[in-house]
């Protein structure tokens, strides 16, 4: 990764460098001295319907934070199409909040900036030790052999959600388990005037998140094992082809979510439009939006032949929020008292419900709402068949330079024009040329 230690003034530009030594400074908003004990500011992802809805869930938390400890916390939801980039940039100016969420496969990236506070032992301790958190979310913590960047939040997994109705109506009796069967069962959902499939085509994250799981599913990576990019190996060439191709060649996922980057795929099934979405753990994102648990069913993404599980199997990343705090914070203390608050029992069992996905911390995950049909296929998921992405320093790039890259061939898929293993290889080979070098 290339290194790059910020002037005085920190002037740099986010688009030809990505990742960048903090500045100092503190928060522009945490309060000095005599005020930082009573102020915390958060930057909580958007893990619900919309950014209303998260303030809804959140709030009252924080309000009883603040009742237990007398720290106010001020928040703000940002978007997932925002996300990085409002980090990336408070990464380079140190004018950042206390504590924010970050998507778990960018925790590698953002450790390499310096901007967050490391989790070492002693922090851990105060917040009841390593050893509360489920393994398997510690892996999307950081590099391996550093203190975590950060610490697990939320726990989730793809899954398939299917309308039961618009199945019935086309004659199909059960879920696809493979992309040909998808594939099939699009022909006579379509029949039907329905749209078959979602996607969120603008959204890079989500881009990425799916390429993943088809590259593992066409025995490839992203990067060799000595972390460089290999974006144009010719099975990943293949993988990304196949992702796009399910709107390109195979006519299931409707060109206009080409320009989808803000849940509206998520709507879209809610309101009956669409007959199955790729989603992590979506429940309560569309009972908020009406949709009752009667009315869908949750099966694995599918994979290419026989049913999910390690290797070429691989149906899922390995998905999850977790929260840090800024190095730079004035308040370090309340940060992490915060952070405790945030990963207590209680609070991990409520936050959890809200979002429809799992505890991240043992203890928790014993509460009877995360033993429902779609939670255990979540929770199934992510035992026997997800991949963390890689832990990277450039993983960050790699979402955006590829996310991208999907996002482009999407564009060229929405407007008929063709998607050739050469225009694939092309647009990934891009991809690589703007990575930053090792």
């Amino acid at each position: 990764m290339r290194s790059i230690r910020a002037a005085a003034t920190c002037a740099v530009t986010l688009s030809l460098v990505l990742a960048a030594t903090a500045c100092g400074g503190g928060s522009s908003t945490g309060g000095g001295s005599n005020d930082a004990p009573k102020t915390l500011t958060y930057w909580a992802s958007n893990q619900g319907a919309s950014v209303a809805v998260d303030k809804q869930v959140l709030q009252p938390e924080l309000d009883k934070f603040e009742k237990q400890t007398g720290i106010k916390v001020k928040l703000e939801v940002v978007p997932w199409s925002d996300l990085l980039n409002r980090i990336l940039t408070a990464a380079t100016s140190g004018q950042g909040p206390d504590v924010l969420n970050i998507g778990n496969t960018w925790s590698s990236s953002l450790q390499a900036t310096g901007a967050l506070l490391p989790w070492d032992a002693k922090n851990f301790d105060k917040i009841g030790g390593k050893q509360r958190f489920v393994a398997s979310a510690l892996t999307s913590t950081g590099a391996q052999g550093k203190d975590p960047a950060a610490v697990p939040l939320y726990s989730m997994a793809y899954a398939l959600y299917y309308n039961k109705k618009i199945f019935a109506d086309a004659g199909i009796s059960q879920p696809p388990a493979t992309w040909d069967e998808l594939i099939a069962d699009g022909k006579k959902i379509k029949a039907k005037d329905k749209s078959v499939l979602g996607a969120e085509g603008s959204n890079l994250s989500e881009n990425i998140h799916h390429v993943f799981v088809f590259a593992k599913q066409h025995g490839a990576d992203f990067f060799t094992s000595d972390g460089k990019p290999a974006f144009t190996d010719p099975k990943v060439v293949e993988a990304v082809k196949s992702y796009v191709d399910l709107m390109a060649r195979d006519q299931v996922i409707p060109t206009g979510d080409a320009e989808y980057a803000q849940n509206q795929s998520v709507s879209d099934f809610a309101k009956g439009r669409l007959a199955m979405l790729l989603w992590q753990s979506a429940s309560a994102n569309l009972a908020s939006q009406g949709m009752h648990e009667s009315d869908y069913g949750v099966a694995p993404v599918p994979v290419r032949s026989g049913t999910p599980g390690p290797g070429t199997q691989i149906d899922s990343m390995v998905a999850g929020i977790n929260i840090a705090v800024f190095r730079d914070t004035h308040n370090v203390d309340g940060a992490t008292r915060f952070v405790k608050f945030m990963t207590s029992d209680d609070e991990q069992k409520i936050l959890n419900k809200a979002y429809s996905s799992i505890p991240p911390v043992t203890s928790a995950q014993s509460d009877p709402a995360f033993n429902t049909p779609a939670n255990s296929v979540l929770k199934n998921t992510l035992t026997t068949s997800a991949a963390a992405l890689p832990q990277v320093p450039n993983e960050s790039q790699f979402e955006t330079t590829v996310g991208t890259a999907v996002k482009d061939l999407f564009a060229d898929a929405a407007a008929g024009r063709a998607v050739t293993t050469d225009s694939v290889r092309a647009a990934l080979q891009k991809a690589q040329q703007q990575m930053p070098a090792a």
